[in-house]
């Protein structure tokens, strides 16, 4: 996996997060996004976003994604890709992070909201691993590692590994296969527009930045 961004990125976060405002932003394909190859299949009216909870970029901008989301127009979803290809238990993520997703969803919560379990386990991963630097015995405690999210989820061992075989959930896991090809061009996180258009992440020079280019690809 490329490591990229670097000191860029950071001084990019920092405008970020000072909520500069750019004007007569030009979205121009080959420089500030390309179009995939093979599109993400029925991800029409939709961000995703591509990410791993191993990073440190992903758990930089987990912090002002929000803002991004809610000002989302109606009808477009925001969808978390979890890579499973990066960090030790990237799979063993990828399957709780499925789980609750799922259950969320039928709970009628966004994967962006507190409230939801997705979040919380969201979030306890990132704190453990980037700020507390819990390795889970350099990734030979996959249970240890299950245990920080279903505790953080509020859900049983029991429930989770029920829910492992729901088609729904076998679904979803089977759709973030597409997220290794997007990860590749430039490394994560990784925002694609209406499952095709893949925003370049190193030419973005604000928060604001960043949410006007996914509002002129939602309509092209």
């Amino acid at each position: 996996m490329k490591n990229w961004l670097g000191a860029r990125l950071l001084g990019v976060l920092f405008l970020c997060l000072a909520g500069v405002k750019l004007v007569g932003v030009e979205i121009r394909e080959g420089i500030d996004y390309f179009v995939l190859k093979t599109p993400v299949p029925n991800a029409e009216n939709s961000v995703i976003e591509v990410y791993s909870y191993a990073c440190p970029f992903c758990f930089k901008y987990s912090k002002i994604l929000p803002q991004i989301i809610e000002k989302l127009p109606d009808g477009v979803e925001f969808r978390p890709y979890h890579l499973e290809q990066k960090g030790d238990y990237g799979k063993v993520a990828n399957k709780l992070f499925a789980v609750l997703l799922v259950k969320d969803k039928r709970a009628g919560i966004g994967a962006s909201d507190k409230n939801s379990s997705f979040y919380k386990a969201e979030s306890a991963y990132f704190e453990e691993y980037h700020i507390n630097k819990n390795r889970w015995k350099d990734g030979k405690d996959p249970q240890g590692f299950l245990e920080t999210g279903l505790k953080a989820a509020g859900i049983s061992e029991s429930d989770y590994l029920q829910a492992l075989e729901d088609p729904e959930v076998k679904k979803l896991l089977k759709a973030w296969e597409a997220s290794y090809d997007i990860a590749i061009i430039q490394g994560v996180p990784a925002f694609v527009v209406n499952g095709k258009y893949l925003i370049k992440i190193s030419e973005l020079k604000s928060l604001d930045d960043l949410g006007e280019k996914i509002t002129e690809l939602l309509v092209r």
